[in-house]
């Protein structure tokens, strides 16, 4: 059976002679077609009903491309079936700039005595992930294992045995300095708390944690009113900061030294991220309420009461009482609707002040992890809240701390503060697609997409940072992908900018599943800027190497055909589903080369 694939725009073909198939179409028995051809315009092509007899030849003539995968039109062999194909847009990558991909680990892996869990199974996903070429993996520390039960007492042990297994597969470490407590949020499936000695001061002092307006505290973090206060056994929360990084930066100098740890993630707040915990999910919030104010703790209210002092007005030294309740919709609120209270001389006080306190927070403890760390980059994560991002007030992005109403940039400050720090911008949420978001939440008015550009292009590359970014949500499909990349590599950027590293969230057995690790390992190659390669099998010729020397790689593996083998990937699943031995490639030999499209 011979394979022939067309380039209508470079007017180039190559052919693939394939032993021994038999005879269905679209679940149809039919006397084999002597020419079948695809005129349509895509060059993955859906044959999963496809049967051949032995030499039938198939003819494709791609041409320019759509943006899904959905069906579209359909092609006719000489004998006048139909044949089905899908359609998709392939951005060839070759020469575009390299970006690392990091892995985040499970949260499991170190438990609660600090000792590494399973680390034979973890060292066999290692090895997955450094076959497929990823960079390296993200680990978070958390600071309620390490220096669990008293105060200055590090225990690392674990972390130890870990990152010796990590290095010795040649694989790099991003560390997470995570200063919050892991559970009860989306992908969370362990619990960390906070330190215990921190849990015996909130039982006496609960003033120490965010608190909302109904007097609800959030233990998942230390609220930023004590960043200066001497309430921690002596120590200030930035104080108690400092010296834990001190002690990971001494404790892993080796790491630093010969360069397997890139970088130093260092986590400001919920989840880790610079923001206010104002969406929890343990006091009932749901997907796209707006949340609410997390300013409710002594020591915020005291310095909100200073700041409206200061302003002559002391009267608006209290939080707004008219902004509904975690799962409001804007509109239904007094001050997020439009013309609300939000717009008001009191509503742009307090939202200035509520914001300026997040960058603060972020200034105060950068400067000392860049005390702590100094000549290793560190970054900051910032969390991407698309919910209500098209109506005039960002009611969830206020909430979370973030002052950017129409009209008025909230990202280029917070960029700025990490400008002077020279500290990386790690954004969330570059996967999602607003089109997505609004087939499932009409409701919310969420604009992921347009939110990414603001900060990103808008904010971060405009104060000259480099930014990095993560998935927020499990991804594992091509669209998903594809949208990360864009992110990624920006089409016609007249300043080449990129990502300067991406990070998957995160190692778990559904990403090795077979046809999820092959289109994981595609967006590898993909942010690593190796052209798409198509390869061509050919009777009794020999295996050698074209102008992309992966192609014959990734063919000669013996679980499929080449898992990014973009033409006849659909065939070859379609002759597995059929029963038939992938191992006659080695009988007939293989000769890789460049698709004609690149």
């Amino acid at each position: 059976m011979a394979i022939t694939t067309v380039s209508s725009m470079l007017k180039c073909a190559t052919t693939m002679v394939l032993p021994y198939a038999n005879i269905t179409l679209l679940r149809h028995p039919f006397s084999p077609p002597s020419v079948v051809q695809f005129t349509s315009r895509s060059r993955h092509l859906n044959l999963n009903f496809v049967g051949f007899s032995s030499r039938t030849r198939i003819s494709a003539a791609p041409s320019d491309f759509a943006e899904s995968y959905g069906f579209s039109d359909s092609v006719c062999t000489s004998d006048n079936h139909q044949v089905d194909e899908i359609v998709s847009e392939e951005r060839d990558f070759t020469g575009t700039p390299h970006v690392p991909v990091y892995v985040m680990l499970p949260l499991g892996i170190i438990n609660m005595e600090c000792e590494l869990v399973d680390p034979e199974d973890l060292l066999d996903q290692l090895r997955t992930l450094k076959s497929i070429n990823v960079d390296g993996v993200m680990v978070d520390t958390w600071w309620g294992i390490v220096e669990a039960d008293n105060p200055q007492q590090y225990n690392w042990k674990g972390y130890k045995q870990l990152f010796s297994l990590v290095r010795e597969l040649d694989l790099k470490l991003q560390v997470v300095m995570s200063f919050h407590e892991c559970g009860g949020n989306v992908g969370d499936d362990v619990y960390i708390p906070l330190p215990k000695w921190i849990k015996e001061i909130g039982q006496g002092n609960p003033d120490i944690y965010f608190t909302d307006r109904d007097g609800r505290r959030n233990p998942e973090s230390l609220t930023w009113g004590i960043d200066k206060e001497r309430v921690l056994r002596g120590r200030t929360a930035v104080e108690v900061y400092f010296e834990y990084m001190r002690s990971f930066r001494v404790e892993f100098d080796e790491f630093f030294q010969d360069g397997s740890i890139t970088e130093i993630e260092i986590g400001l707040g919920a989840c880790g991220e610079l923001r206010y915990p104002s969406y929890p999910a343990k006091h009932g919030w749901e997907y796209p309420g707006i949340g609410e104010f997390q300013c409710y703790d002594k020591y915020l209210r005291k310095c909100l009461e200073k700041a409206a002092e200061a302003r002559g007005h002391s009267f608006w030294g209290r939080p707004p009482d008219n902004t509904g309740s975690y799962n409001s919709q804007p509109q239904d609120t007094k001050f997020f609707c439009d013309g609300g209270d939000y717009d008001s001389a009191y509503g742009r006080f307090f939202l200035n002040w509520y914001s300026q306190f997040l960058i603060d927070h972020g200034d105060r403890v950068l400067a000392m992890a860049n005390l702590a760390f100094e000549g290793t980059p560190i970054s900051v994560k910032l969390s991407g809240i698309h919910w209500w991002y098209k109506t005039a007030s960002h009611a969830a992005e206020l909430t979370a701390g973030f002052y950017n109403r129409a009209n008025r940039d909230g990202y280029a400050p917070i960029a700025s503060m990490l400008k002077k720090h020279e500290t990386a911008l790690n954004f969330t949420c570059v996967e999602l697609r607003t089109l997505d978001q609004q087939e499932g939440f009409p409701e919310a008015m969420a604009d992921p997409e347009g939110l990414v550009w603001q900060v990103v292009l808008n904010a971060a590359w405009d104060a000259d940072i480099p930014v990095a970014s993560e998935n927020a949500l499990p991804c594992y499909d091509r669209q998903g992908y594809k949208k990360i990349l864009e992110h990624a590599k920006p089409r016609n950027d007249p300043d080449d900018r990129h990502l300067s590293a991406f990070t998957y969230l995160r190692l778990n057995q559904a990403l090795l599943e077979q046809h999820n690790l092959r289109e994981f390992q595609l967006f590898v190659k993909r942010m690593h800027a190796k052209g798409q390669c198509m390869t061509y099998i050919l009777d009794g010729g020999p295996c050698t190497n074209g102008a992309d020397a992966n192609c014959c790689d990734f063919l000669t593996q013996t679980t499929a055909w080449g898992p990014h083998v973009e033409s006849i990937w659909c065939v070859c699943q379609a002759l597995q589903l059929a029963g038939l031995p992938v191992t006659y490639l080695n009988d007939c030999g293989v000769v890789s080369g460049s698709d004609p499209y690149c």
